[in-house]
């Protein structure tokens, strides 16, 4: 295995419940680094971000370093204050 992608490739055809596992985590990484970018973009800082949405900006750091999840309504009010939609599609 020559890549990080050989590595998940072969991780996910090994062993499906680690693959769906893996799969999940980079589902998440990608909603989290949507949500930095978004911040960054309109210039909020954590601390900015963690005042509109009511929380203390210790959460936001736990959760845009993928140290916790955040729960479905904590997940809408970042983005609702980011002017972001959660979209659920089939």
């Amino acid at each position: 295995m020559k890549t990080w992608n050989d590595y998940k490739d072969f991780v996910k055809h090994a062993d499906s419940k680690t693959g769906r596992d893996l799969a999940d985590m980079e589902e998440c990484a990608h909603i989290i680094s949507i949500i930095i970018q978004q911040r960054n973009a309109l210039g909020l800082s954590q601390r900015d971000l963690a005042a509109n949405c009511g929380m203390p900006q210790s959460s936001i750091a736990r959760i845009e370093s993928l140290q916790t999840t955040p729960n479905l309504i904590t997940l809408i009010k970042l983005l609702r204050s980011l002017g972001l939609r959660l979209t659920i599609s089939k």
